[in-house]
This record gives C-alpha cells, structure tokens and sequence, in this order.
C-alpha cells in the first residue's frame, strides 16, 4: 500500500514554498530521516527528511514547482513493495482513441472571463502543455483550477479538435481593465532586445512581504542625524579584540544594543496591531531583525534577546548569521519572532532613505554611511566648526499605533546612546 508525503507544516504563517532540488528518484529506497527534498520558503531553504522507510513510487513535483502545505509532493511503497509500471505518455493514448469523421466533436466550455484563479505550478503546466487555462473546467474550491484539471483537458484536447480561436483584438480596442487589476504590459521586444528570467525564490518572498506591508500599514517617518566620532574611535580600539573571537565590530552591532535599550524604554515600538482582536501587541522580549543584502536578495535573520548579551556576543553571533545567510545554510527559525528591524546601507555607500517596515512590525530603523562633516562643536574656547563623522537615521513607524512624537523621542534615546558609547556601552563588552 503507497504512502503520500504531503508539504509538512514548515512554520508560523508559511503556506507555499518553491522546490529547489528532488534528491530521490522513482524506484529509489530510502530510509526514513533521508532527505528527499529542498524546499526555499520564506527566504530559508529547508531539507525535507522522508518521514517514512520504504521506495519511491511516484514523484509529483520537480525543481522550480511551487508547492502549498498539505500537497501530495512523493508517494512511497512499503519495503519491499515494487513500484508500480510508469503511467503510458498521453500522446501514446491518443493514438489509440479514433473520432468518426461523421461525428460531431463536442465544442470545449466557453472561456472565462477575468484572471483565472490557480498556482505558478499549474500555471506552468498550463503553458508546457499549450493548454488555455481561460477554457479548463475547475474542480478546486473557490473555482481553482489544479495542475489534474490541466491534465484532464489537455488529454482530451490530444484527440479532440481545439475549438476555433478568436481574434484578440489589439490593445487600443479593448476595453479598460479595472483598476484593481494588473494592465497588460506591452511587447517590449519591439523596441530591442528582452531577456525573461523567473521571478521566484527570495526575490518573489520579497515582493510578497513588501506588498502586504506597504498595503496594510500607513507609513510616516522621522530623521535624524548621529554623530558617530567617538563610537567610530570605540569601534577601531575593540575591533582586533573582537576579531579574534570570529566576529566584526560594525555600527550594525552597536545599533542593536542600543535600539534594545530604546524598546524598553518605548514600549509601543515593540508590538505588532491585532486588529480582528482590536488590541496592541506589547512584546517583552527583543528579538532584533537585522538585513542582509546576498546574491539573491535581501534577507532579515534575527538576533534574539539583545538586550541580554555584550557588545561581544553580538558582534560573533550577528557576524555567523551574516555568513550562513549568504551561503544559504541559515535555518527557517532563524528568520522568524522578529520584534523589530535594522537595516544599514552604510556598508553599501548608501546615504539617508525610507525602508519599509518588516510587517507585522510596527517599526523599522534605516541607518545610512557615517561620512565626515563639518559641525558646530562646543569647547572650551567656545563653539567652533570641525569635522565630525556623520550617520543619518531614519525610523519608519505604523501610524495605526505611533505618532510622530514617539518616533522622535525613540531617535532621540537612539541618538544619545550611539554618541556616549562610554557611558552606555563600554560596561558590555
């Protein structure tokens, strides 16, 4: 009797992942805990172990598929079981199957007018198949149509003729599409040359997390400026120190510490909106997203308990998420509990800009290049111009659950903190 592995549960809020490698094949025994597959979702890619011993039957998935939690992905036998004959080629079916030239063939449904509701996977086949999605009889909740509704059709068109194609009047002549819908894009390749490349992986994560943020929270933010002379005069004491323990002394770990201690002191900052419940989440621990540019995109591991460990302790442990993010050997928990983000553009050359906030944050802090400037300073003598190392700071905040005063007076905190590293953060390193 075969067994089904279906997509596991992979986390909190996870429902679609995007398969990256099969590591078994039809025929192939395995032991339970081998890994079969590797599934990226939400930024991480994660190795699948079987969960059962025995050979695999049948493999319904294959790299660049997108699969939700709960699809049937490999079908297993029990040990000692031999795998079933592979299913004949449709094409060859076809041959098999004659329409009297009398006959009248039944003509396909009428298409459907709209988007057609149904995963990239589906979508995919659909294409690969040369079948027209608009015309496919759903079988899914809600009129999705799945990857067997393709199937279906697209056999049954092998010996069916295909219904009569419409003229597809041009652009001009159509009618406005709706506003909540996406307008076609015109044929760029006629005016040069065009590459397509698959929109997926972590850049497609990306852009689903952006859009959901920038479509749920009203974003305000505030800017300020950090003079950081004295921490870069800090950073350079301590930073062999630090090296030789694996880590790296960057303004990134001094700004972890320091917006620890301004959530404390803010805690509306620190939550996230209910608002099926109508209540503000108010967290008491700080768990502190930190950005990573890679090679396939921005990520955002997590720091956690900042306000718990030294200078120290952050600077290795940030420094070891920093390395594993760009291998791509970071796990999926690593990214998730998130309570706040910091992203720096400093490392970049990057100056002041506005980040979207990481939701359901409700704050995020963009930090730019420190650069020399010219400042009034005090001294003794009175107050004079001098070069001073210059860092902007910008913090974007929801304005469902902060105003503006509370974003001036975390910067404000942030602000002090990053400037008197003596006082405030000496006693932790």
């Amino acid at each position: 009797m075969s067994k089904e592995f279906k997509l596991p549960d992979l986390g909190e809020g996870i429902h679609e992942g995007e398969v990256l490698a099969v590591r078994v094949s039809v025929g192939q025994a395995v032991k339970e805990g081998d890994i079969i597959l590797e599934v990226e979702t939400d930024k991480a890619a994660v190795e699948i172990p079987s969960p059962y011993t025995g050979t695999v039957l049948e493999i319904r998935v294959r790299p660049g598929d997108t699969v939700r939690v709960g699809q049937v992905l490999i079908a297993f036998s029990e040990p000692g079981e031999k795998p079933a004959p592979a299913p004949e080629p449709i094409a060859a079916k076809s041959k098999q199957i004659t329409v009297p030239e009398s006959s009248a063939a039944p003509q396909g449904p009428e298409p459907r007018e709209g988007p057609v509701p149904a995963s990239p996977a589906t979508r995919r086949l659909a294409r690969e198949l040369g079948v027209d999605l608009a015309r496919v009889p759903p079988s899914g909740a809600a009129g999705l149509v799945t990857a067997d509704d393709v199937r279906a059709f697209g056999a049954r068109d092998q010996v069916l003729p295909a219904p009569a194609v419409e003229r597809v009047p041009p652009a001009a002549e159509r009618p406005a599409l709706p506003l909540d819908r996406p307008s076609e894009l015109p044929d760029f390749s006629k005016w040069g040359a065009v590459e397509r490349v698959p929109f997926r992986s972590i850049r497609r994560a990306t852009a689903k997390q952006m859009s959901l943020a920038w479509a749920q929270i009203p974003h305000v933010n505030s800017q300020d400026y950090v003079d950081v002379t004295r921490l870069e005069a800090f950073r350079r004491k301590h930073k062999k120190d630090v090296e030789a323990l694996g880590g790296r002394l960057t303004f990134t770990v001094f700004a972890l510490k320091a917006v620890a201690t301004a959530l404390k002191a803010h805690p509306r900052v620190n939550a996230s909106l209910d608002t099926s419940a109508g209540e503000m989440i108010l967290k008491k621990h700080y768990h502190i997203g930190v950005a990573v540019n890679t090679e396939e995109g921005l990520v955002v591991p997590v720091v956690r308990e900042v306000d718990n460990k030294s200078i120290k302790e952050l600077a290795v442990e940030l420094q070891g998420l920093v390395q594993r993010a760009h291998a791509r050997k970071i796990s999926l928990e690593e990214f998730q509990g998130g309570t706040f983000t910091i992203t720096n553009a400093g490392a970049l050359g990057g100056w002041s800009f506005a980040p979207i906030i990481n939701y359901p944050q409700v704050a995020i802090l963009g930090l730019g290049q420190g650069r020399l400037q010219p400042a009034v300073v005090k001294r003794e003598s009175g107050l004079a111009i001098a070069p001073r190392l210059i860092m902007p700071a910008v913090l974007c905040i929801d304005h469902r659950v902060l105003d503006g005063a509370d974003a001036i007076n975390f910067l404000k905190l942030f602000k002090q903190i990053m400037q008197d590293p003596d006082e405030l953060l000496m006693s932790v390193v």
